[in-house]
């Protein structure tokens, strides 16, 4: 027998497959529903809802269960994480005053990217995404970047996360766009949620690997304080400094 099937804990184990569940879920999921998707009884899952809701991982409403931010919430407290905060928001505060435009911060977990800090445009212009927003890698400029510029080995996690997660992508054709983006040194994206904003993502680096991706949902009009050049300039200077110091601190 295996070490992995030696050792079980099979309330972990249920807790674990509730989170997974309930994790990409844009709405509340009931105790049935759960219940039927996981193949366990409802008086199993009903005991461990109790415990994750006590311990502040789910929350119920009148509509069922959802997750909560509480692992988000530990997995920015990391040591790595806050350094790269620490560096990172003053940047990006710098950068949005200069440029008259919203930016966020994103890092890779599995096969997507997730936004980890955001800072708001000071003037009317712009369009702000959340913290905690995901999406795939394979279809964000930010997971583009976050792609191009991995260790081949990391890349190849990417991957094989992003074909587990059943994302039908064709591999030749975006390792060549990944390529591209990693000799120009940045990325340009139409939006694909919205026809009025372009994204512009550039990489922090630390040492040789990819820490996170700056990018800058642009949007374009007569009171743009800056156009689509000087808003890419302003951002690889951002992102170089960035790097520079993450480096320097690693």
């Amino acid at each position: 027998m295996s070490q992995q099937g030696k050792y079980r804990a099979p309330a972990l184990q249920k807790g674990l497959e509730i989170l997974e569940l309930l994790a990409p879920l844009p709405h509340p999921m009931s105790m049935g529903d759960i219940s039927a998707a996981l193949g366990r009884s409802v008086s199993e899952i009903f005991r461990m809802l109790l415990v994750l809701e006590e311990h502040g991982y789910i929350a119920r409403s009148g509509e069922g269960y959802r997750i909560t931010n509480r692992l988000f919430s530990l997995g920015m407290a990391q040591p790595p994480i806050q350094d790269l905060l620490g560096h990172a928001l003053p940047a990006m505060r710098e950068l949005a005053a200069r440029i008259g435009q919203s930016c966020h911060l994103a890092m890779i977990s599995g096969h997507q990217m997730v936004v980890v800090a955001n800072v708001e445009t000071p003037g009317l212009l712009g369009f702000a995404v959340r913290m905690g927003y995901q999406r795939p890698l394979i279809h964000s400029a930010s997971g583009h970047v976050l792609m191009a510029f991995q260790t081949e080995d990391a890349r190849a996690e990417a991957f094989r996360a992003t074909e587990a997660a059943g994302l039908p992508f064709d591999r030749p054709k975006l390792e060549a766009k990944l390529s591209r983006v990693k000799r120009a040194g940045y990325i340009t994206l139409s939006s694909p949620m919205l026809t009025a904003i372009t994204d512009v993502s550039a990489p922090v680096m630390r040492g040789d690997a990819v820490e996170a991706a700056l990018t800058v949902p642009f949007v374009d009009g007569p009171s743009a304080k800056s156009d689509m050049a000087a808003v890419r300039e302003a951002l690889q200077e951002t992102t170089n400094a960035l790097s520079t110091a993450l480096s320097g601190a690693a």
